[in-house]
């Protein structure tokens, strides 16, 4: 079994600059499951990398408790587990040449020549890294020694990969036919691989499950789809998502028997669908963040059949889709559009909204109101 179990693992780092301790980790509790391809997602500083470079055992742990399988593993080095390791920061052997740095692994747990040989061509072929074979890194570009390092790392029949902004460095075409690669080796192997990455994206793209984190506290953990389309909380909504969440705050009062949303900072009022009350009963005149994603949100051109209508802000045509900011009631809307509009600033749009898709938040705690806040 190469499960890993996560127990309130925590770290804590001495900061001279403030003459303090920081809290870079705070008690994370997780499972990735035998097999599964699990992501680390969260922006700069969130704790992510503390979380994995504990688990691979090449950071001190605070407090808590790491497993693979039923081991525990919090004093154990890294060479004492069959783990493979990719990180941000390549760590190569200068005197090696790719080559030599590919197999290392290989060589030094004394496989046969021909295996190493037939391991290295199928790495080559997935990096691309035939032309660079006999360099040596510092003769490399950055994208090239990350290719190298992830190498090192798939190259070896490891119960559990872990990952560290593995492709970060690659530019955009190469990072995605590389991520590709990487999801079809796991579709293959089925190993367990913990993933760390900023870049909700690739996360989306990759991940059997996310987990997502913030201030050393996680937050959120779930299938792709249960993290974008049932955030638990504001960070995760805004977090994930491309473009981001539009969020609307404002209260909810009934009259005549609807259920009505108004903003606080313009003057809209909703009237929102029966299905979305169901989670807000008891929240009526409470501070509230309604949540609609810019793909339940619509341009209308058949004027007739608009909501509302808005005022264009600005319009960008990104090739397959175009993004569009209007105001409605001068309260801005990101919407997603089809490409090459011809659009004006201040023109007059119409505007179309699936508010049975939006999500009700809590101001005051940023939960939202279908979670328990736990």
């Amino acid at each position: 079994m190469a499960e890993i179990t996560v127990q309130d693992l925590t770290k804590i780092y001495q900061d001279e600059r403030i003459h303090d301790q920081v809290m870079a980790v705070d008690h994370v509790s997780f499972t990735c499951n035998d097999g599964e391809f699990m992501v680390l997602l969260g922006p700069s500083g969130c704790g992510k990398t503390s979380t994995l470079r504990m688990i691979a055992g090449l950071e001190e742990i605070s407090a808590g408790k790491v497993f693979i399988g039923k081991t525990l593993v919090n004093d154990l080095a890294p060479a004492d587990q069959n783990v493979a390791m990719a990180f941000e920061n390549y760590a190569l052997y200068p005197p090696l040449t790719v080559r030599e740095n590919v197999v290392f692994p290989l060589k030094a747990r004394g496989m046969p020549k021909v295996e190493i040989q037939n391991k290295l061509r199928e790495v080559v072929d997935v990096l691309d890294i035939g032309d660079i074979l006999d360099r040596r890194p510092a003769e490399l570009s950055g994208g090239q020694q990350q290719r190298v390092s992830l190498g090192r790392c798939i190259i070896r029949d490891a119960d559990v990969y872990l990952m560290d902004e593995p492709l970060s460095h690659l530019d955009s075409e190469l990072r995605l036919r590389t991520r590709g690669e990487l999801k079809r080796i796991h579709e293959l192997n089925k190993r367990t691989v913990i993933y760390v990455t900023h870049d909700q994206v690739e996360a989306l793209a990759l991940a059997d499950r996310i987990a997502v984190m913030d201030n050393g506290v996680l937050q959120q953990i779930g299938a792709p789809a249960q993290v974008y389309e049932h955030p638990i909380n504001l960070f995760v909504a805004g977090f994930i998502g491309e473009p981001p969440m539009n969020f609307i705050n404002g209260t909810i009062s009934t009259a005549e028997g609807t259920h009505i949303f108004s903003s606080f900072d313009y003057d809209l009022n909703i009237q929102l669908p029966e299905s979305l009350m169901v989670s807000a009963r008891g929240w009526e005149k409470k501070k509230l963040v309604l949540g609609i994603r810019p793909h339940h949100t619509h341009m209308v051109h058949e004027k007739e059949f608009a909501q509302r209508s808005g005022k264009v802000v600005i319009y960008e045509s990104l090739g397959e889709e175009g993004v569009l900011e209007v105001e409605v009631e001068g309260c801005p809307l990101t919407i997603l559009t089809e490409p090459e509009l011809r659009l004006k600033p201040r023109e007059t749009v119409g505007v179309s909204v699936d508010w049975e898709n939006a999500i009700l938040f809590d101001e005051e705690s940023g939960y939202s109101l279908n979670s328990n806040g736990d």
